[in-house]
């Protein structure tokens, strides 16, 4: 049974026909185009699929799309519709990456983490990256790359 779904993307409203079993990952990618999130496991446990809903870090892999009716998505285009943020430049800067597959969901992870919480400790930079896996390299440069926003952020603040 086929559905009409209307939800934000990245800033735009859209409107899609899905399947009531589809997942939101292959919705993003093969009908909207927004490649930023990849297929890694399937099941939630890799973060290479991590997606902004309503502000949220969700997994899309295991998100059906009709469970998205009326809600804002941001993925990684969405995120760097003007340049790239100072998350993803941080990320650059500290060579956080080898591959980069697994970047879009470090990027989408982190962002949530910094917009709730714009100064975030280590420790909670840690476990807001828990739920995605990097197989190239180490996690210490990403977590350089998130105290140097914090850092920044408590600069701007005053602290």
């Amino acid at each position: 049974m086929n559905h009409i779904l209307k939800f934000n993307l990245n800033g735009e409203a859209v409107e899609v026909a899905v399947k009531s079993n589809e997942k939101l990952l292959d919705v993003l990618r093969d009908k909207l185009g927004a490649v930023s999130a990849k297929f890694g496991c399937g099941v939630a446990e890799c973060g290479a699929c991590t997606v902004l809903i309503d502000g949220l870090s969700v997994r899309s892999c295991i998100t059906f799309a009709v469970e998205v009716e009326g809600k804002s998505i941001v993925t990684l285009e969405g995120l760097q519709a003007d340049g790239p943020t100072k998350i993803q430049k941080a990320f650059i800067k500290h060579n956080a990456f080898q591959c980069g597959f697994c970047a879009p969901g470090f990027i989408m992870s982190a962002t949530e983490l910094i917009e709730k919480n714009p100064s975030p400790d280590e420790e909670e930079m840690r476990h807001a990256l828990s739920g995605n896996l990097c197989r190239c390299t180490g996690y210490q440069n990403i977590v350089n790359a998130m105290n140097e926003v914090a850092e920044d952020n408590r600069k701007e603040a005053g602290k």
